[in-house]
């Protein structure tokens, strides 16, 4: 019996029934997999793959005969879906169907597969009812004609814009060749000549489309790339070393960090910020009261503390501005990071300077914070960690700032030597590198405990509850401060990435080699190693292996060896 036959012979049935209709089925040219039914209308959608043999889809090989060129593929196709989703709830007082919603970066996703010998588009389906009885009529209506119809607009390259697919896949493979050859350029960033770097407002990723000022490089920072594709960008280089951008109040500074800080993903055409690109492993570091902290090392920045508690392994569960900026900067150099990404407006002030009055009034011995200005260039030589610094109400940094860039009605000015010349030093003076060495011996690994990320109470797989929350057992891990999670997708996989860690902890690996292992599979293996679920994963999008860490460190009973 085919599917739409099935569908009408359990209309009026009780909602479970829906449960007969999981398996493949062949609908037209596509097979149909219904991997997981809703047990309930109002329970999560119905996952389901659509399975075209690739002759079918007919895309040309060069677009899809690297990872690169699949990643893009997969994500135009995944914005062409949910295009033609959109296309057909006009016509059909809405859709039931969805295959998520890419924002304004392009990320590898579980959405769209493109194999050797066949493409699958992973969506999820709303199976109607009225109250707890099946509308099986329409449900065949949704799965045999809404759905092919779908299909044949979105998936098949004779119905797609090709020049547009093309291009897409171009921009992106020229992107990623940019943020791979950074380093050997001596860059940590890089900011394209007529970038537009506002977005329409605070709440929203979209770019701002009229008032905004493009983008323009000084002179003296400008450097150019020769692309994969034959074409040439030029723009601003941020180089390696200790960067501080400064400026009036709203003249753009932490507008341009903050694209600086999205720069880690490629962003699709017309988003203005397609050639802001940033190291891939750069991370933003903010103050982030009340957060949980495990058995970090923070004494290079806070130590003899009144209360004695060690701060070569600190512990708390309510960390204040100081500690917390401390911990999320330790934590991201376990991660791998070798740039930072700083605002003074979203840290401590109290961590990042201490002026020469306080130093007056309180004896260098009574302070236990050593203020991050301190401890800056000492990141960089003995760590090789630069710094991208927002800087509005304070000089301190001029004196060991490389590079300062003043934003002026959203203009950016080479002003270094001027800044040097108010500092009367410069980073290249004895002065300067008298600053003591606290980083040289390498931080103690922090290795969990073989049950040290097992969830109390878990009866579920750990869920993402929208961007910001992971629901894991009964704790609520908030990653409302890591400003570079940057999708809901990524936030579900991440959930299940702390499963599979859970899984995999023996009480040897490092929090760090754990996180490696895990993304060593997936590269080879796809996003659906993480998943719990057979066949259709989920939702999917990858993190970055600094989001994985954040959200480990975030979890209030992770539990470490000491």
């Amino acid at each position: 019996m085919n599917l739409r036959d099935s569908l009408h012979q359990i209309d009026g049935k009780g909602y479970g029934t829906y449960r007969q209709i999981r398996g493949t089925h062949q609908v037209g040219e596509f097979q149909l997999s219904i991997d997981k039914v809703q047990v309930d209308p109002y329970a999560p959608a119905s996952l389901m793959r659509v399975i075209l043999p690739s002759g079918v889809v007919d895309l040309p090989n060069e677009l899809v005969d690297d990872a690169a060129g699949r990643v893009a593929t997969s994500d135009f196709l995944t914005r062409r879906f949910a295009q033609a989703i959109r296309e057909s709830s006009r016509t059909n007082t809405g859709s039931a169907v969805s295959i998520g919603s890419p924002g304004q970066q392009v990320l590898q996703r579980s959405s769209i597969v493109i194999g050797e010998n066949s493409i699958e588009a992973r969506i999820a389906v709303d199976l109607p009812a009225s109250g707890r009885k099946i509308r099986g009529r329409q449900a065949a209506k949704i799965l045999t004609e809404e759905v092919p119809q779908i299909v044949e607009r979105s998936l098949k390259h004779q119905h797609l814009d090709a020049q547009a697919l093309a291009d897409h896949v171009s921009l992106y493979r020229d992107q990623q060749y940019v943020r791979s050859v950074l380093a050997s350029n001596g860059l940590v960033g890089f900011v394209g000549d007529g970038s537009i770097l506002p977005r329409r407002s605070g709440d929203t990723d979209t770019p701002l489309t009229e008032g905004a000022v493009p983008f323009s490089t000084p002179e003296t920072m400008r450097v150019s790339f020769q692309l994969p594709s034959g074409r040439t960008v030029t723009g601003m280089g941020i180089y390696e070393g200790v960067t501080v951008i400064v400026g009036g109040g709203y003249h753009g500074k932490s507008t341009l960090l903050s694209a600086l800080s999205r720069g880690v993903y490629p962003h699709i055409s017309g988003d203005g910020r397609e050639w802001v690109i940033t190291k891939a492993d750069a991370v933003s570091i903010r103050a982030e009261d009340g957060r949980s902290v495990t058995g970090v090392d923070i004494s290079p920045f806070i130590s003899g503390l009144p209360s004695g508690a060690d701060t070569t392994q600190f512990s708390t569960t309510n960390a204040s501005g100081s500690t917390s900026q401390a911990a999320n900067l330790v934590e991201a150099l376990e991660s791998g990071s070798t740039a930072l990404l700083i605002d003074e407006d979203t840290s401590a002030t109290n961590f990042m300077i201490r002026d020469e009055r306080m130093k007056e009034l309180i004896a260098a011995d009574r302070e236990p914070i050593t203020p991050f200005v301190d401890r800056v260039r000492p990141l960089l030589t003995d760590c090789g960690v630069s710094t991208v610094l927002v800087a509005g109400g304070s000089g301190a940094f001029f004196d060991v700032a490389d590079h300062v860039i003043a934003l002026d009605e959203y203009v950016a000015v080479d002003v270094t030597n001027r800044a040097h010349d108010i500092a009367g030093t410069s980073p290249a003076t004895d002065n300067a590198q008298t600053q003591a060495s606290v980083f040289e011996q390498e931080a103690a690994e922090r290795i969990p405990r073989a049950d040290g990320l097992v969830a109390q109470a878990k009866k579920k797989p750990a869920t993402a509850r929208g961007r910001s929350v992971i629901q894991f057992g009964r704790e609520r891990v908030e990653l409302s401060a890591v400003a570079q999670l940057i999708d809901p997708a990524q936030t579900a996989a991440i959930a299940f990435a702390m499963d599979r860690l859970a899984d995999e902890l023996d009480g040897r690996l490092s929090i760090a080699e754990a996180i490696t292992l895990l993304l060593d599979k997936v590269e080879s293996e796809g996003l659906e190693v993480l998943s719990p679920h057979r066949g259709h994963p989920g939702h999917l999008a990858l993190p970055r292996r600094q989001e994985i860490h954040s959200a480990v460190n975030r979890y209030r009973h992770l539990r470490l060896h000491t």
